[in-house]
Formats: C-alpha cells, sequence, structure tokens
C-alpha cells in the first residue's frame, strides 16, 4: 500500500464524519456500510472528495440505513474535539501500517479492534501520539 493514500484518507475522515453525525463509534459505521459500500467509497473517493462532505456523508447514510445512536465523543469531549480531517489522518496511517494487502480487509481489522476505542477518547492525547507509537499500540494490543 502507497503512505498518505488520498483515498484510504477521504474514506477515513467521511467514517468519522458519518460517526459524529449519526452518534455512533466508528466500528458501527464500518459494520453499517459494508465491505461493497466501502469498497465504493475508497474506488471512488477522488470523485466525492469533489462534492461537500456533509452531502456524501447524508447520500450513504440513506442508502446504507445507517441508524442514529447515542455514541456522542464530541460532546463528552471537556477540549476542543480534533476535526473529522485530523483522525480520518489517524486512521488512515495506522491502517497503512498494518496493512495486510487488501486496504478494506485491514480497515475493517483496525476500526473493530481496541483501538478504535482509544482513537475516539478525546480526553486523552492518544490520537496526537506519533505514527509509530499508534502503530506499536496496535500491534501489541494495548497502549505503551
Amino acid at each position: 500500500m502507497t503512505k498518505n493514500d488520498n483515498a484510504l484518507f477521504y474514506t477515513c475522515s467521511l467514517i468519522e464524519f458519518i460517526g459524529r453525525q449519526c452518534k455512533l463509534k466508528r466500528s458501527e459505521v464500518v459494520s453499517a456500510l459494508g465491505d461493497k459500500t466501502l469498497l465504493r467509497i475508497y474506488s471512488h473517493a477522488d470523485v466525492l472528495h469533489c462534492e461537500p462532505i456533509a452531502s456524501v456523508a447524508d447520500e450513504f447514510i440513506n442508502i446504507c440505513h445507517i441508524p442514529t445512536g447515542s455514541f456522542d465523543n464530541e460532546k463528552s469531549c471537556r477540549y476542543e474535539a480534533p476535526g473529522y480531517w485530523d483522525i480520518g489522518k489517524v486512521y488512515e496511517r495506522l491502517i497503512e501500517d498494518a496493512d495486510n494487502g487488501n486496504v478494506i480487509e485491514t480497515l475493517k481489522a483496525v476500526y473493530s479492534s481496541w483501538i478504535d476505542k482509544a482513537i475516539s477518547n478525546y480526553n486523552s492525547d492518544f490520537f496526537y501520539q506519533p505514527r509509530d507509537y499508534i502503530a506499536e499500540c496496535y500491534r501489541c494490543g494495548e497502549i505503551l
């Protein structure tokens, strides 16, 4: 996989945006989107990014019948919450570093792991840590 994969960055940022919009854990968003839709977003990110991300998110929320939940990590943040592009970049880098040869399978593995909760905790500084540190934590299965 290429480093600085713009399509992956967009896909992860859209997942983050939808999660915030629908008040869902990001793993729930990934599950609701499913493999085919994730691949569609990733494959067409170069076109999708030309539209406002809110419009693209609404389209996929409707197509995939994504429900509204109660997970609101922005509201529970004691400080200014990081932007969805910032969190998208964290996930993009981690997925690149954990790549097993199939970007969608790696994306699903990362989002369904323990690290989703750690990155989504905006009251910690975990998501601001260096790329190598986050990747090593993911590989070890815990925050070091």
